[in-house]
């Protein structure tokens, strides 16, 4: 009762338009409710009314302390998202706008879509072409609004309403804050930012291309999003450029990537919001065809990918988590531009296959490895690494010669199941027979691919029965190759191999031991009758849809067996009926 008191009062000081007061009492509410994120539905029309004093207040002129305890009010209110009426029109929008120094001129004459009607698709209200991009140039000029407090406390204030409210979206989306954003951006290098500014610039941009397809697509094509972005990376990072497509640290140069100090906690944390945005604006490009500029764009942005794959974050958590991003954003890169990993020269400690330097690979596979191992949401942590080196198997020789004498060495056990032991043939063998059906289909088209898609190459690693899923799929259960452009290199054999090759049961995968005929000693009438009883049984299960009769068809993939089929192979067996004998002639 105290607390709805205490807002009351608030409310009372803010109505007599003293700033004094006003700031005296907002300055007590945001003490108290600092670390609030809950609030009660009883109070819900206070808090509404109390931010509609505030945001008069911040549309009147107001001492610079009066601003930051209205705005502090404004991000503490936006953290309820059933109280975000006042805060979500086109006016109060634009008010936050201008002071996060991110406000468009044009777009403030534009009519108010802050209540759209019903049935608008996303996408629309956008902004219309061949708009001048100097009206953006007026969103981030420090002379607007110095003081960064206030414009961290505006960012956190939008960032809320675009993180609750579909219409703040959409009115943000018409707002255009997302080239007033990208103005600010462009000043990477040399920034008179400090880190929160930069680092809320970048999470109001992230929520803006995750929520927004059309802003997605504004600042990947309009905006030049990647390449912008690549160049906040490289000044957030601080590299250089030895060669057109190789990076390095000033003042590190030739170091060995083990031997490079850690990127610090705030270096990090920009890194990962911009890995975050760039793969909202790339999620597309391994679907399309991308021109000639883009991809070039491309192949400088996975040099920085490279670089920071290799790079250590501050702690192993951090690393693992700044790596996690890293990779997602390389599988959205056209295949081509992959080469960048393969590129830098190799050095002394690097990791050397056909005279390829393998860093970056090898970092990958250990990655992939490590995220197998703890077994945890492997669809979310394991597939975007396995994807990966997967795609780069495909289209790199050196690559998947390097990865199958990792993953594939030459086969001497055959007495183990390939899916038994800890190798990490072993562990992927495993996955082909896992539940989750992408998890499956990843790990057997990874190891297929190693595998050069030869069937019996494939078959040989992993035994038959694990292989028949994706065989199946790809209707090669008769054999063959599938149309991978390969080289026609010979697949090596090891002596203990060669000598076990006739004994192997191609199902399992292993030599087996001789198992007693289950026949043997019974008459032919026994074997007739059990013959006769298991054909009785099958016939069962299919009539009640358990099973259904299957054959292989021309093209190499399963399909029912029809009434038709059935009669055909009636009168055309593929065995013929044996003559009878000249006692039963008799």
């Amino acid at each position: 009762m105290a607390m709805k008191m205490d807002l009351h009062a608030i409310i009372e000081q803010m109505e007599t338009g003293e700033q004094d007061a006003a700031l005296a009492a907002l300055q007590s509410y945001n003490k108290e409710m600092n670390q609030c994120f809950t609030f009660s539905s009883e109070e819900k029309q206070d808090r509404e009314h109390l931010g509609e004093l505030v945001l008069g207040f911040l549309n009147g002129e107001l001492q610079p302390s009066c601003q930051l305890a209205c705005l502090e009010t404004v991000r503490t209110l936006t953290r309820d998202k059933l109280c975000l009426k006042p805060f979500i029109s086109r006016s109060a929008m634009s008010t936050l706008a201008r002071y996060a120094g991110i406000s468009v001129a044009s777009a403030a004459a534009a009519p108010d879509h802050s209540k759209p009607m019903h049935g608008e698709a996303e996408g629309e209200g956008g902004a219309t072409e061949g708009e001048s991009g100097e009206s953006a140039k007026e969103a981030s000029r420090p002379s607007e609004n110095a003081d960064q407090e206030v414009i961290v406390e505006a960012l956190k204030s939008l960032c809320n309403i675009l993180l609750h409210n579909e219409t703040g979206q959409v009115v943000a989306a018409d707002l255009q804050l997302i080239k007033g954003v990208s103005e600010r951006l462009k000043q990477c290098h040399d920034s008179p930012w400090n880190q929160e500014v930069r680092f809320f610039d970048l999470r109001l941009t992230f929520l803006l291309t995750a929520l927004r397809v059309d802003v997605r697509a504004q600042l990947a094509q309009e905006l030049h999003g990647i390449s912008l972005l690549g160049n906040q990376m490289d000044a957030t990072l601080g590299l250089c450029w030895p060669n057109t497509l190789e990076t390095a640290r000033p003042g590190f140069e030739g170091v060995p990537p083990e031997e490079l100090p850690p990127f610090s906690r705030d270096q990090t944390e920009l890194a990962m919001e911009i890995l975050k945005i760039l793969f909202n604006i790339t999620f597309d490009t391994t679907r399309r065809k991308v021109d000639e500029e883009e991809a070039a764009e491309c192949r400088h942005l996975g040099a920085i990918l490279r670089h920071c794959l290799m790079s250590r974050a501050d702690g192993e958590e951090r690393t693992e988590e700044f790596h996690g991003h890293t990779v997602n954003l390389l599988g959205n890169l056209p295949l081509p531009c992959l080469d960048v990993l393969l590129l830098p020269k190799v050095q002394q400690g690097s990791i050397e296959y056909m005279g390829v330097n393998m860093d970056a690979v090898n970092t990958l596979l250990g990655f992939m490895e490590k995220k197998l191992d703890r077994g945890h949401k492997l669809k979310e942590t394991l597939l975007p690494s396995l994807n990966l080196l997967t795609e780069s198997s495909r289209i790199h020789r050196e690559t998947r010669k390097f990865l199958r004498s990792k993953v594939l060495p030459p086969l001497r056990d055959v007495k183990n199941r390939p899916e038994v032991g800890s190798a990490v043939r072993n562990k992927l063998v495993r996955l082909m027979t896992h539940i989750d059906t992408d998890v499956k289909n990843c790990a057997a088209e990874f190891l297929f691919v190693l595998c050069k898609e030869s069937v019996s190459r494939f078959i040989k690693y992993t035994g038959y029965g694990n292989a028949a899923g994706l065989l199946v799929a790809r209707g090669l259960l008769s054999g063959g190759r599938d149309a991978g452009i390969y080289s026609e290199d010979e697949d090596s054999e090891t002596e203990e191999y060669k000598e076990a090759k006739a004994q192997i049961n191609p199902i399992t995968g292993v030599v087996e031991e001789e198992q007693p005929n289950p026949m043997e000693g019974m008459t032919e009438e026994q074997k007739e009758y059990e013959a006769m009883k298991l054909l009785n049984m099958f016939d069962k299960l299919s009539r009640i849809n358990v099973i259904k009769p299957m054959q292989l068809s021309m093209d190499g993939r399963m399909r029912e067996l029809t009434a038709e089929d059935m009669q055909k192979l009636n009168h055309n067996p593929t065995f013929p009926p044996e003559e009878p004998s000249s006692d039963e002639e008799a």
